[in-house]
């Protein structure tokens, strides 16, 4: 067996921690509004937790089970990735402590000040206590930790004031104690101060009144603590009953959740090991898993708080407002399957608005020619127009079949809710496969127009989300192509049957024909280099992890073909080494939205094939996932698309560029372009010239209106003369 080269990889975890590190770089930058920053410094605290509960808990639950298991890209077994992933997050912490201290003291400048109780004057010190006694102390529920009563379950990341506590025994003699008051999550995350911008985090005011709680005791230790626990279920090695209802089972999926082991434990201020290691050793983790923050553990007031200030200070302190606009491409006024029928259409969120999809939806749902409407649903928002339409286009006796994905991670109450409302309505529910998550984002629209049945198509690589697609850098296709239709109705088709490796004459299908096609395409430029033919390729995606297609990619470079990637997360391949990678350039891009498009390209100038898919190149997706990547062959429509991936190359302010190291560095300004502002600029523009356009056709009708009520006039009165 050919021993595995680990001279041009990294490990996937301490990539994906270079990463949230860049986006603190974002909370740092001072030509970032002053509340995008500390929203950034949220965002970061999110990332963490999720990358603490789901990958950290699925290394420890590998540390269980094989403790020979090891990393593809480095050799490092499991544990030894935590005790790196440990090592590595300390000085995250402590990077992102300083930064928020300095946004803090900026903030304090617009009388935006978060308090301690210690140091609130004396009115607002008593409006605060009497707060405190009328609608916070009736709900607390404090517990000791003694002989009686055992050590309780800390719910995952629930915030607790954590204290020691001293009394006298029986004898007089001195002993302590635990003490916990979980903080309710039905209290508000903060209190304002009457007529002000300051406010108090409500952890910070319990802990000021811990002494008041405790009272039968002397309070030697308090502190804010939070654990985090393993959420990573896996659920190839949970059965399902074959008569359980698979709703039914999920449900009870997320109740285990709650009660996994804990992997990570948090403190606020203060870790004394003298009176914090009791609550360390009870919980079974070790130093190394404890954190100390000088942050507030949960920032998850931060986007409510900036919804409550007053209009024009929230406007001075966060991004200019931007509302996605129309797309050029589309006529409200015309139907949209006429539409189609005459050209693709391409919407590039968030610049363009997702409505325009929507109002597909709506037509279809609506359309008395429309047969049927399928759709697979990965994530979709709390209060869905999507679902609505469906609901609709039930209503109307249309067949409808939606693929909902029960198991999308932390979204599968909400996926279950909307399962159970559609198929009481009479909709075809599939819940895709035990072995794989149904990631693809496809809809097709079945219609009979003079006897012709027809399909429209619509591919995306993000999810079906009103809220998202405000926020996320995506691409939504629309097409009547029938190659394309008729690999959609099979694709459904082989959902329904269950059958994940079905052929498709256009589409890449994960887990089937996806890596091996991509590999494939990479082998084409490998042969034309080799033949001294340009050869490119060019890959934009959210992570890259799957060793097979790095290894490929490393053949190509060593091969002459030149790559360029834009890989916003997870990169395992290291750019520019010698003889490995040296053919290989690797940015970034993280900026006011998501980057969450995938695009890859192969070739150069007319021959260049291009693919856009919901899978990003990760083992995960080409191997445990159902996706799909879609061939884009109309001509403007490509075009337009290698047009946006050499506006993202160009990006040298929100850019940054991979090292020969695995590490970010920043990009020489030349071009002084932000790829984000260049795209919302550009949908601005285009919208503002259908706005012109559409008008001065509006003033041609009316003119020409005019010109014949007056020769109707004229006309009229001769009539009137002669009679």
């Amino acid at each position: 067996m050919k021993k595995r080269d680990y001279s041009y990889t990294q490990n996937r975890e301490l990539s994906w921690l270079k990463f949230d590190d860049r986006v603190l770089l974002e909370a740092e930058d001072n030509t970032v509004p002053l509340l995008e920053r500390i929203n950034f410094i949220s965002i970061f605290n999110s990332n963490l937790d999720e990358f603490y509960m789901i990958r950290c808990g699925s290394l420890y639950d590998v540390t269980l089970i094989n403790e020979k298991d090891i990393d593809n890209k480095t050799g490092m077994t499991a544990q030894e990735q935590l005790d790196k992933i440990f090592e590595a997050t300390h000085p995250l912490y402590e990077k992102r402590d300083k930064i928020y201290q300095k946004i803090q003291h900026e903030l304090r400048k617009h009388r935006i000040i978060r308090h301690n109780f210690d140091e609130l004057n004396s009115v607002t010190r008593k409006y605060m206590t009497q707060y405190f006694y009328e609608n916070v102390a009736p709900l607390l529920s404090p517990q000791i930790i003694d002989t009686h009563h055992p050590f309780p379950h800390m719910t995952n990341k629930k915030l607790y004031i954590y204290c020691i506590l001293e009394y006298a025994d029986k004898k007089d003699k001195k002993r302590e104690l635990m003490g916990l008051i979980p903080i309710p999550q039905t209290l508000p995350k903060y209190v304002k101060f009457p007529g002000s911008m300051e406010f108090i985090l409500m952890e910070d005011l319990i802990y000021a009144f811990t002494e008041n709680i405790f009272t039968n005791y002397v309070v030697k230790y308090k502190t804010v603590t939070a654990v985090t626990r393993n959420a990573d279920i896996n659920l190839q090695s949970t059965p399902i009953d074959e008569d359980e209802d698979y709703r039914h089972f999920m449900k009870n999926i997320l109740k285990k959740r709650k009660r996994l082991s804990p992997i990570r434990l948090e403190f606020y201020h203060d870790n004394t090991p003298k009176y914090t290691k009791k609550l360390r050793h009870e919980l079974g983790l070790k130093k190394e898993q404890v954190f100390v923050t000088q942050t507030p553990i949960n920032l998850d007031y931060v986007g409510d708080f900036i919804k409550e200030l007053p209009d024009a200070l929230r406007e001075e302190l966060t991004f200019p407002k931007f509302e996605s606009q129309r797309s050029g491409s589309i006529d409200p006024n015309t139907s949209i399957f006429k539409q189609l029928d005459e050209k693709d259409i391409l919407l590039f969120y968030p610049y363009q608005t997702m409505q325009h999809f929507l109002d597909f939806l709506k037509e279809a749902a609506n359309d008395p020619e429309v047969l049927s409407i399928k759709i697979t649903l990965y994530r979709v928002a709390k209060t869905s127009s999507v679902i609505k339409y469906l609901l609709e286009a039930l209503d109307n006796d249309k067949d409808v079949t939606v693929l909902i994905e029960l198991r999308a991670r932390f979204d599968e109450k909400n996926n279950i809710h909307y399962a159970e409302l559609l198929e009481e309505a009479g909709c075809q529910i599939l819940y895709g496969f035990e072995d794989y998550k149904v990631h693809s984002k496809i809809c097709t629209v079945t219609r009979k127009h003079d006897g012709v049945i027809k399909q429209y198509t619509q591919i995306g690589t993000g999810n079906y989300n009103e809220k998202t697609a405000k926020l996320y850098v995506d691409y939504c296709y629309l097409t009547s192509n029938e190659e394309l239709g008729d690999d959609a109705t099979e694709f459904f088709k082989n959902l329904s049957l269950s059958n994940p490796r079905g052929h498709y004459n256009k589409f890449l299908v994960a887990p089937s024909s996806l890596r091996t096609g991509i590999i494939s395409l990479i082998d084409q430029e490998i042969a034309k280099a080799k033949n001294n033919q340009p050869a490119e390729i060019i890959m934009k995606m959210n992570s890259f992890t799957d060793r097979k297609i790095i290894d490929k990619v490393a053949e190509a470079s060593q091969s002459g073909v030149k790559i360029k990637m834009i890989i916003r997360g997870i990169c395992c391949i290291i750019p520019g080494l010698k003889d490995k990678t040296d053919n290989i350039e690797i940015r970034g891009i993280v900026g006011r939205y998501l980057e969450h498009s995938r695009i890859y390209a192969f070739g150069t100038g007319d021959d260049r094939l291009l693919y856009i898919s919901s899978a990003d190149m990760m083992t995960r997706n080409t191997s445990k996932r159902v996706e799909i990547a879609c061939p884009i062959e109309d001509k403007r429509i490509k075009e337009r698309i290698l047009e946006d991936l050499e506006v993202m190359l160009h990006d040298d302010i929100k850019g940054r560029r991979i090292n020969s190291k695995g590490d970010y560095e920043r990009i020489q300004q030349s071009r002084h372009t932000n790829a984000q502002e260049f795209f919302q600029e550009r949908a601005i523009k285009e919208s503002e010239e259908l706005e012109r356009k559409e008008e001065l056709e509006k003033e041609a009708i009316n003119k020409k209106e005019e010109q014949e009520n007056k020769h109707k006039g004229f006309f009229d009165k001769l009539k009137e003369l002669f009679s």
